[in-house]
């Protein structure tokens, strides 16, 4: 069973006492970053646009926020745009809508990394001035093998000796687009013997003939997330980096850059990124999952996509929540996800509306109902919430309950409808089970009732009780309405242990349910919503399929809340 990661607390102190030690920063230095920031920490979350952001990314949202915000600073929305290949204006307005979404905002501090490539420019220059950096002209390959092992060293480049002069012609003519994709890198003098193999020598330009979303055709050359990330980071004016552990490995890169380059070196400190149990948060996996049909894209309810969670129902709130309880941990640990449920019932439980709805409808007829009477009932729209007051619902002689709710030859312990047994009706009646009617094969099709006029609002004059208590709809005033029950996406725990994620898919992740009814009130539902189908779980009308003539119902979560019974017994 996987478990909540050990939490541990960002450092106040740590915080306020950014600045690095003299050695990194002078005082000219944090004399000049103390007036750009005016002694506020600044944080920053730094997506690259080649992709939709997913809960991995929701916990750096909140954090960096979060921090600037508990310690009276701001934060950045940077994009870490640096490869044209990969990146599509349809990715980076994303981005910015969930970001909106979640609830935070970074007023009128949207960056890009494109908007430093002139500057970044002129410092790989100042590199190749200093004789740091050179071009390179072996190919991708011929590099690997010469970079080295983890126990063995690399071997220095036969182009690590070009002079100065060639180095600046070369790199001119780099950016001038005289060369192909590939022949050429320019790469920084580190150390090929390093036992970090982000320092042996890494490339810091590379060459793309390719149109960039925000510059156009201005660059043929484009700086590498390393080289640009820190000093991105620098420029304005970033007291925190807060980065996931993947990038320990790279500070020491990151720092190298800043002291070499004599600029002001921001704080890194690592955090372990968010594993989550039934579920892959890998980019590329996720690509898998899309190109290979097995959802019906980035914003399939199933995926852990912001996308997929909020057209599944999910709230900013259980998601902030969420992160919250996860916490900021050093070491990398799986997280259940029946936690991230929990936080969502916790708030849809306080204000989603309740409604009524039948996913299996089983018809019943009240024979002693009059034929023509329609009644309205008074229903609570929450019991959590008196403000939300209440509605009325519909009560005729037909109606439909859920079919699980009879059974024929009921078990003792089965306090539901069966022949001759009396239920109770949610705010409406006690009724009664006289006769079955059944179709060719022997199914029951049918129910016939009757009702107890004097039991109105769920209780009997006489005292006698009942202990089964049914949803239903009434059949003359009923939507149609398709709904979609969602489960985990993979049959696994960890998809990835072992073999192909792929062969973990859960095959009974997604079931669709035609011809289900539910109350008129829903009909004014707007896609996005969620509210409670009483005893079913919490839904929201689907964004993409639903509308007026065409009502689609996606599950957000039962209501079975498997991380509060774990917590209970410890």
């Amino acid at each position: 069973m996987a478990s909540t990661a050990e939490s541990v607390a960002v450092d106040e102190n740590a915080l306020l006492g950014r600045e690095l030690p003299s050695m990194f920063n002078s005082p000219e230095l944090l004399a000049e970053h103390a007036r750009v920031t005016n002694g506020k920490i600044r944080t920053r979350f730094p997506p690259e646009p080649n992709g939709y952001l997913h809960l991995g990314h929701a916990k750096s949202i909140c954090l960096n926020f979060g921090v600037a915000d508990e310690f009276g600073g701001l934060c950045n929305l940077r994009l870490d745009d640096t490869n044209p290949v990969a990146e599509k204006t349809e990715y980076a307005e994303a981005i910015m809508e969930d970001v909106r979404w979640l609830g935070f905002d970074w007023e009128d501090r949207l960056c890009h990394a494109s908007d430093y490539f002139d500057q970044l420019h002129e410092w790989a220059i100042q590199l190749i001035q200093a004789g740091k950096a050179y071009v390179c002209d072996l190919s991708a390959e011929e590099m690997r093998q010469k970079r080295g092992t983890l126990t063995e060293p690399g071997e220095n480049c036969c182009f690590r000796e070009r002079s100065v002069e060639e180095n600046l012609d070369l790199f001119a003519k780099m950016r001038a687009g005289d060369f192909e994709d590939g022949s050429r890198t320019l790469r920084v003098k580190i150390d090929m013997s390093s036992p970090n193999l982000n320092m042996r020598d890494p490339v810091i330009y590379r060459i793309v003939h390719a149109e960039h979303p925000k510059t156009g055709d201005k660059w043929k050359i484009y700086p590498s997330y390393d080289f640009a990330h820190g000093q991105s980071d620098s420029i304005e004016g970033i007291t925190h980096s807060l980065c996931t552990l993947e990038f320990e490995d790279h500070r020491p890169l990151y720092n190298w850059f800043c002291e070499n380059l004599g600029i002001h070196h921001p704080r890194q400190i690592e955090f372990a990124r968010l594993n989550l149990n039934y579920v892959v948060m890998s980019k590329r996996k996720m690509l898998r999952l899309v190109e290979e049909g097995h959802v019906s894209g980035w914003s399939d309810p199933r995926m852990p996509t912001i996308r997929g969670l909020r057209r599944r129902g999910y709230t900013p709130e259980s998601i902030r929540n969420f992160s919250e309880k996860v916490g900021v941990a050093k070491r990398d640990n799986m997280i259940d996800v029946a936690l991230l449920e929990h936080c969502l019932r916790n708030d849809l439980n306080k204000k989603a509306l309740r409604r009524m709805g039948v996913l299996r409808p089983l018809k019943v007829v009240i024979e002693n109902y009059p034929e023509d009477q329609v009644e309205e009932l008074d229903a609570i729209n929450n019991p959590e919430d008196p403000e939300a007051g209440s509605r009325t619902v519909p009560f005729s002689r037909e109606l439909y309950i859920e079919r699980d709710d009879f059974m024929e030859d009921p078990p003792k312990k089965f306090f539901r409808l069966g022949p001759g047994r009396e239920v109770r009706l949610r705010y409406a009646y006690y009724i009664i089970c006289n006769k079955l009617v059944k179709n060719d094969n022997g199914e029951v099709i049918e129910l016939r009732c009757s009702y107890d006029p004097e039991t109105k609002g769920g209780d009997s004059p006489d005292g006698r009780k009942v202990k089964g208590t049914l949803h239903w709809v009434s059949a003359a005033k009923a939507l149609n309405a398709e709904v979609r029950l969602y489960d985990r996406l993979f049959s696994k725990e960890n998809p990835e242990d072992g073999e192909d994620f792929s062969a973990n898919l859960n095959p009974d992740s997604l079931e669709t349910l035609s011809n289900c009814k539910l109350e008129p009130a829903l009909a004014d539902s707007k896609p996005g919503l969620s509210f409670q189908l009483e005893r079913l779980g919490y839904f929201c009308l689907d964004s993409e399929g639903s509308s007026a003539g065409n009502l689609v119902l996606n599950r957000t979560t039962p209501l079975r809340d498997s991380w509060a019974k774990l917590q209970k017994k410890g």
